[in-house]
């Protein structure tokens, strides 16, 4: 008689992949409350979109590779992957946008490469990379705090009417790259009406909810502290460097700490396990590479977060990362006796 046998791991430990992915998603609903108390209910409409626009492709190519699709759905890394891109879309952004973007995660970053697993780059930031290149204008529409309502959030998102222009403005990492072209001083551009008390009016109090988020996944042993300290000291120590040499033409550390996706992408995005390096010692340097990279594209390239790019150059580094920072094998080298 023939019997069915699993695939390795045959001990497994009391977190699978799909509560692992529950518990993330649980993290982010601080961060996601405090975002919708600043900026309008459109991040959830985003969410929303994204959710619906991730599951179905999910399921289309499910089906056209005759794979159960339930099974595949029932892990929730397609939902997190939804919930992670809409977080770094415009929340007045049009309903197709955040729509392809999540399906190019899904189809293009995710399930060409093998699936949950087997992906190379990450898919949530693969499709935001897509996006921003791809419809520049939608992407810098950022609503100011306070000012998009439900009205507002119906006509712009689910209606695709472009937003008056009272309703969003330049982000803080935008204002900062823009008015210091122009030969201002970094304290002239503190007094615009864009900045809070660290960095982007509301924008701090939404990366302290995802701080509080992640630290509640790390003492769940959910994540493991290596890749966000690493990543947060790393993007820390170079703004502190440069700010000291420059005081006015380089914001300061807590500037960069605050500001954008520096703590979600620390957290939620840098610690995805697949692309991510997998050593201890891997992982800091993953991490560094990181918020170092982050820095230099915020400080001299293109775009004014580079927390995407930096993760998706990193993890194209991440398997040479691997390679050399593999623990020696017990018994091998200077072990053996």
């Amino acid at each position: 008689m023939r019997f069915d046998t699993a695939t390795a791991p045959h001990v497994t430990g009391h977190r699978d992949s799909a509560a692992l992915m529950r518990e993330v998603l649980l993290a982010l609903v601080p961060g996601i409350a405090v975002n919708a108390w600043w900026f309008g209910p459109g991040v959830l409409a985003q969410i929303l979109v994204a959710s619906a626009s991730a599951l179905a492709a999910e399921a289309c190519v499910c089906l056209a590779r005759r794979r159960p699709p339930l099974a595949t759905l029932a892990d929730c890394s397609a939902l997190l992957c939804a919930w992670l891109l809409a977080l770094c879309v415009p929340p007045l952004a049009p309903w197709w946008v955040v729509a392809t973007g999540s399906a190019f995660a899904i189809v293009v970053a995710k399930q060409l490469f093998g699936g949950l697993g087997a992906n190379v780059f990450n898919p949530a930031m693969a499709g935001y990379a897509a996006l921003l290149v791809s419809f520049p204008l939608h992407m810098t529409q950022w609503p100011q705090p306070g000012a998009a309502g439900l009205a507002e959030v119906w006509s712009a998102v689910l209606l695709a009417a472009p937003p008056p222009d009272t309703l969003t403005g330049a982000t803080a990492l935008d204002t900062v790259r823009t008015r210091l072209g122009l030969g201002e001083g970094l304290a002239q551009v503190y007094a615009a009406p864009a900045f809070g008390r660290a960095a982007g009016a509301g924008w701090e109090w939404v990366a302290l909810a995802y701080l509080g988020g992640g630290l509640w996944l790390l003492g769940r042993g959910a994540i493991r502290w290596h890749i966000p300290v690493a990543m947060l000291l790393a993007l820390a120590a170079c703004a502190a460097l440069f700010h000291l040499l420059d005081p006015q033409r380089y914001a300061s550390p807590l500037f960069h700490l605050a500001a954008g996706a520096s703590v979600l992408g620390a957290f939620f995005i840098a610690t995805d396990p697949v692309t991510a390096a997998a050593s201890p010692s891997g992982r800091l340097v993953f991490a560094a590479g990181v918020g170092a990279l982050t820095y230099v594209i915020r400080t001299w390239g293109g775009y004014p977060d580079g927390v995407a790019f930096a993760v998706l150059l990193m993890n194209s580094a991440a398997p040479a990362i691997d390679h050399f920072t593999r623990p020696r094998v017990y018994g091998s080298g200077r072990d053996r006796r």
